[in-house]
């Protein structure tokens, strides 16, 4: 996994077999509520903590396969800090512009030195934190469908996330930019500095995608992560 240190992101595919994937759409679709954290327009379908919303997920998805490749790539002691359901229909004129994840998901608002601003969306608070605990941090994207350019296929920068915190304005490399097409039952490992952006979608082909963070780091006295799972 040299490629993930060297460009921020690395893409496995057939990681999860089609039985598997299956299941985790069943799991899903047997869930589907109108709980605050489930979100639902036109454009884009969205749980929020899902793990915790739909906790048959957490075996489905930190199976022994997942748990071997982040001890391998990132060491001991990880554990999940936020976890999101995507779908984007197809033909949806959802799309994200170029921009770095510098948020973590806390349970309260709490002034603590180093950590700010904060954000709430959906009863959900947001803050900040130091670049230290960024650079420590992953995600796994599981796809649940293929993706590729037609259906919201992420965009990446290769290396932008080696010089810590920018405005896009700041990015040099913009030449190098990739399109992120990953497989039915692939997982594409992202670090939450790199950036990255999806456009709208042209086919009628969904795009369900389930993001999980993963952190190792202890937060402050007051502070505490919103959606811990210790799987390990």
């Amino acid at each position: 996994m040299n490629g993930f240190k060297k460009n921020g992101f690395a893409i496995l595919n057939d990681f999860y077999s089609p039985q598997e994937v299956s299941e985790m759409v069943l799991a899903i679709e047997n869930a589907m509520s109108n709980r605050p954290t489930f979100r639902r327009s036109n454009d884009l379908f969205a749980i929020r903590q899902v793990l915790k919303e739909i906790p048959q997920l957490i075996k489905l998805v930190l199976d022994e396969k997942l748990k071997k490749l982040i001890t391998a790539t990132f060491g001991e002691n990880y554990f999940v800090s936020k976890s999101i359901y995507f779908d984007k229909p197809g033909n949806s004129n959802w799309f994200v512009a170029y921009h770095q994840d510098l948020t973590i998901s806390v349970r309260d608002k709490v002034l603590t030195n180093g950590f700010g601003p904060y954000t709430k969306k959906q009863d959900q608070f947001a803050v900040q934190p130091p670049v230290a605990f960024l650079e420590k941090n992953f995600t796994v994207r599981i796809h649940l469908d293929h993706t590729d350019e037609s259906n919201g296929a992420l965009r990446v920068i290769p290396a932008s996330h080696l010089a810590g915190i920018r405005r896009m304005e700041q990015v040099d490399n913009m030449s190098t930019e990739q399109f992120c097409c990953v497989n039915e039952g692939g997982i594409m490992l992202m670090h939450p500095l790199l950036f990255h952006a999806s456009g709208k979608s042209t086919a009628a082909q969904s795009r369900r995608v389930l993001h999980i963070e993963f952190s190792n780091q202890e937060l402050p006295a007051g502070l505490h992560w919103s959606e811990r799972i210790n799987y390990q």
